[in-house]
């Protein structure tokens, strides 16, 4: 939640959810395994980084096609700034990036305060 004044991201918002959002689409050469081997390493983040306070991922099944070849998706969520902050160069967080890497052909992230 925002104060009447704040904007979103600025310092006078009231405490809420920090949503870090990422988007992956894989090299075609990589297997379903290599790919199930990246969803495993990130899905095992949460029980490595205590900053995490909320952790959801799926698949794209929209029926647009507005999805431009990304077909994951993780939610990762954080009560701070410090956490994410925190959460960023986390060793664990590197190591799963180096699991990451050799598959990933595209990636986008947004983060946003939820509001309501």
């Amino acid at each position: 939640m925002m104060t009447a004044d704040a904007e979103p991201g600025s310092e006078k918002m009231e405490k809420g959810t920090l949503r870090h959002v990422v988007m992956f689409k894989f090299k075609d050469s990589s297997s379903d395994s290599d790919v199930q081997g990246v969803v495993d390493a990130f899905r095992a983040l949460p029980k490595r980084i205590p900053e995490i306070a909320d952790f959801e991922y799926g698949t794209n099944n929209s029926p647009e096609g507005l999805n431009e070849g990304l077909t994951h998706c993780f939610l990762v969520s954080f009560k701070s700034e410090e956490d994410r902050a925190k959460y960023l160069p986390h060793p664990a967080h590197k190591e799963f990036v180096g699991v990451l890497k050799p598959h990933l052909d595209k990636v986008v992230v947004i983060d946003y305060w939820a509001a309501k």
